[in-house]
Parts: C-alpha cells; sequence; structure tokens
C-alpha cells in the first residue's frame, strides 16, 4: 500500500499508537511536553537529566511507557538557533525509518512549538510530510519474503495540537512531493533489464493517464524522423530500442518551464567501455528522467496554476558491432555536427537533442538535470550537485530552490574560455574536452545547443544515490531533484514568464 500521512489536531499526550516520535533540540523539555513526561511516568525528563539523550542532531532514544502509546520514540533536532526545514526534514525521515524498522502499520510524529524556531507551520507541515515519506521508503520486491515478515509502515500522523490549519495545508504539499520522490527512487532502483527505455515510457504514459497530462512517446523510427542524430548515436549499439517522451501539464497559460531528464537506463560507456568495478551502479544513469517523472506525479497530485513540460530522452548505452565509435561525426537536431571523442561522454549527447526539441514550446525557461560527470564528485562530493547555466537570475533560482527543499546546489562558471575545449577539428564541436574542468566543459557542451530561452543544468552524478546507510535513509536512490524541481515550479505560481 502506498504511504500516507495525515495531520491531527491531537495532543501526544496519551495518544493511542504502537510507536509515538517526537522531534527535540537540545536543552531542557518543553513545556508542551510536560504532560507526555508525566505520561510517561517522568521518563523523558530522566532521560535528558541523565544526559542519555541531548537533541543533538540525529540521536534517537525509545522508552516503553504504559498506557496507550506503545513506543516514544526521541529524535535530535540538533541547537534551537539551527532548527531549519532541512533540520525538521530529517528528523521526521530518521523518525519514519525507526518506525518501518519497528514494523509498525501506523505511527505517528510531533513537533512541539518550542522547536520551530523561525519556521512556520506551513513550513514545518510541508517539512514533515517530506521527511516522513522518505524515511518510510524502501524497495523489497524482488527479494523473498521472509519467513517472519515485518509489517509494511503504512501510515503516519502528524500529531499539531496548535496551527492545524497551517501545518495540514504544508503537509498536503510535502506528502505530494514526497509520492514524487518515492516513485522517483522506485523507478531509479529497477534493474537495466526492467526499467528499458519502454518502461520509461509506459510508466510516464501511466503518469499522464493517471493526471490527465498531454502525453508524446516518439519511437525509434519516429527519432529518426525527428532527425535526433546525437539521441541515435548514443542507441544504435543497443537491441533494447530508444524513446523520447513529453509530457505536459498545462495549468496555466503562458510559456512553460521545460525540465528535461537524462533517462540512460544502463551506461556501460559504450565502445569507451567502463570498468567492471561498480558497472553495475549505471543502471542509476536515469536519475534526471526519474527526477522529471516524480515531479509530475507532484503535479498532479498538487494541480498548481503552472504550465509545465517534461522531456526525457532515454536509452542504453552499449558496445556492439552497431555501437558509435570514437572519431565519429553525428549531426544532432540541432543541425550541428558532433565529432564523438569519448562514448562514454553519451549523457550530453542525448541531452542536446532535447535542449534543441524544448525550443517549439518557447519556454520561460529549461533546466535540464543528469548525473553526467565524474568530475562533479571530485568537485562537489555527495552533499551538493552543480550549477551551471546562462542566466544569472535562473541559476539563483534553482540555488534557491535547492536550500528550501534541502537538495542543495553550487554554481559553476561558464566562461567563454573554457569553450576552447570543446572544439574539433573536424566538426562543429566534440563531445568530451579531457580531464580538466570535466563537468564545466560537459555544460559548455550543452550550451552550445541551448538557443533563444534561458537555461540551468543541473549535474547529480554525486548526489542521485548513495552507496551507504545513514539515520534517514537506506543505501541505493535519493529521487533527488524531485524536491528541487517542485519548490522551483511551485515558487512561479502566477509568476509567468521572467
Amino acid at each position: 500500500m502506498p504511504f500516507e500521512t495525515a495531520v491531527l489536531p491531537a495532543a501526544p499526550a496519551g495518544f493511542d499508537t504502537p510507536l509515538l516520535a517526537v522531534a527535540m533540540t537540545r536543552g531542557a523539555l518543553p513545556a508542551s511536553l510536560t504532560a507526555l513526561d508525566q505520561a510517561t511516568g517522568g521518563a523523558l525528563g530522566r532521560l535528558l537529566a541523565a544526559g542519555d539523550f541531548s537533541g543533538k542532531k540525529d540521536e534517537t532514544a525509545l522508552v516503553y511507557p504504559p498506557g496507550a502509546t506503545a513506543r516514544v520514540l526521541l529524535v535530535g533536532l540538533g541547537k534551537p538557533e539551527e532548527v531549519s526545514r532541512t533540520a525538521i526534514r530529517r528528523a521526521a525521515s530518521t523518525a519514519a525509518k525507526r518506525a518501518r524498522s519497528a514494523g509498525v502499520v501506523r505511527a505517528a510524529f510531533h513537533l512541539p512549538s518550542e522547536a520551530l524556531g523561525a519556521v512556520t507551520p506551513a513550513e514545518a507541515g510541508q517539512a514533515m510530510a517530506e521527511g516522513l515519506a522518505q524515511g518510510a521508503w524502501q524497495y523489497t520486491e524482488m527479494k523473498r519474503p521472509p519467513e517472519e515478515k515485518k509489517a509494511a509502515l503504512e501510515r503516519m500522523d502528524i500529531l499539531a495540537p496548535n496551527a492545524t490549519a497551517a501545518v495540514a495545508e504544508g503537509s498536503r504539499v510535502g506528502a505530494a512531493i514526497g509520492a514524487g520522490q518515492a516513485l522517483a527512487r522506485g523507478i531509479q532502483v529497477l534493474p537495466g533489464n526492467v526499467c528499458t527505455p519502454s518502461y520509461v515510457a509506459r510508466t510516464a504514459e501511466e503518469i499522464a493517464g493517471r493526471y490527465g497530462f498531454g502525453i508524446t512517446v516518439l519511437d525509434k523510427a519516429a527519432i529518426v524522423r525527428e532527425g535526433m542524430g546525437a539521441l541515435m548515436a548514443v542507441a544504435q549499439g543497443s537491441a533494447e530500442e530508444p524513446r523520447f517522451i513529453a509530457l505536459e501539464y498545462q495549468g496555466a497559460e503562458g510559456p512553460p518551464v521545460v525540465l528535461v531528464g537524462k533517462g540512460v537506463t544502463f551506461d556501460t560507456g559504450g565502445i569507451s567501455i567502463k570498468p567492471a568495478q561498480n558497472m553495475e551502479d549505471m543502471k542509476y544513469d536515469m536519475s534526471g528522467a526519474a527526477a522529471v517523472l516524480g515531479t509530475f506525479e507532484t503535479m498532479g497530485r498538487l494541480r498548481p496554476p503552472v504550465h509545465v513540460v517534461g522531456l526525457v530522452p532515454s536509452t542504453e548505452n552499449m558496445p556492439s558491432g552497431t555501437a558509435v565509435k570514437p572519431g565519429d561525426v553525428v549531426t544532432s537536431l540541432l543541425g550541428k555536427t558532433i565529432e564523438i571523442i569519448n562514448t562514454d561522454a553519451e549523457g550530453r549527447l542525448i541531452l542536446c537533442d532535447a535542449l534543441a526539441y524544448a525550443r517549439r514550446y518557447q519556454p520561460a525557461c529549461v533546466l535540464d538535470i543528469a548525473t553526467l560527470t565524474g568530475a562533479i564528485v571530485v568537485a562537489l562530493g555527495h552533499t551538493a550537485s552543480g550549477v551551471m547555466g546562462t542566466d544569472d537570475q535562473l541559476i539563483e533560482e534553482v540555488r534557491s530552490a535547492g536550500e528550501r527543499s534541502g537538495e542543495r546546489v553550487w554554481p559553476l562558471p561558464l566562461w567563454d574560455e573554457y569553450r576552447d575545449l570543446m572544439k574539433s577539428d573536424i566538426a562543429d564541436v566534440k563531445n568530451a574536452g579531457g580531464r580538466p574542468a570535466g563537468s564545466i566543459s560537459a555544460g559548455w557542451f550543452l550550451r552550445e545547443f541551448v538557443d533563444g530561452f534561458p537555461w540551468a543544468h543541473l549535474d547529480i552524478a554525486g548526489t542521485a544515490y548513495t552507496d551507504r546507510e545513514d539515520a534517514t535513509r537506506v543505501k541505493g536512490p535519493t529521487g533527488m531533484g524531485v524536491r528541487l524541481f517542485s519548490e522551483f515550479v511551485l515558487g512561479r505560481q502566477g509568476a509567468g514568464a521572467r
């Protein structure tokens, strides 16, 4: 069953639930929790007095009190002055993950009013719902069920005795974003023999059918007729046919925001083949596509007054006798010729045709998202994604959305001097500029195909998935981009073209 949240105007003391999670900052027990402390026989106060729980970030402590509440889980928020949407989201995610591990079907979460700091009740409601959905997510469908299978966590109630209406409205938005992120993670995690370009297209069709979106899916023959030579160059080595997907949600008139997501469902590197170690992670090379589809799930649930188009070029990148070779020259949809230097620099090839295709919508702006370069991991690690583009105001708008969503980005320059890295002796441009400034040269390649609209590019190679488990999430897909895109689009409600 899909995970659900609900906001209840109930106090935590005496609430009937298998598990009640309470977020707390460092310091003394908040006055609003006095009744809950009394209901636990003073256990919360004793924990604090003994130093067994201090409220620092990610810290947890579990109490088994008498009465209707079977378990009380304290979750640390950190210092009071550091409370933010991100801190609240993180605490909620930690709580949901612990509730899921406990095998309870339902649980509850409470954020004391004293812990809000500068965060508004609506912002807190959104952050709580997003975090609960993140922590509740897991993927076990391909495993044999254990002999003693735990129940799945189906619901977490947000207890909000004060400002319930504002918290409920924020939670409505957060739950929709959380559902979009869960959809993205559910696609990302699938192996390449399941999540093929055709599968990505069918998923887009299901979303469009569910919410009445416009959709166009181009098969191989249509892609060839369209003139998408760069996309076809990547696809020609695979037995799986490519797809080009265009989704449209028209909740308002005017030029749309266009979201473009890289959809390489498995990337071997092609003839420039990757090392065998960790190649299985290349199923995540369609994480940009997953972010776009997840955002459309959110749009379908919220129905905001915005106009959004999603473009997803999808293919495998495989070595074979028909694969594109280093040294080949191909012609893009825009008409520019591209010298193939490295067949593992394939994401930019499929994105350049999508960026050219976006021109027909006369967009207000275009954002593309891709697991594009290993160089971005060297530059920013796994904490932030890179952003670059042609419009400073747009880049700041993306950066601000990243801060609100907790999916942070950091700008990199696209100075003219970097253009020289992409010059070709035989074609208009080459697809790889060497190791120096690898993320920036990839961005410059994409810029060559941007014409007539503000554009920003997000490189999420370091943030799309994680190889470790932490307090808030399991190993694997993160759904990176859904929260950021949703914040960006929702921030444009009523704004029209900028």
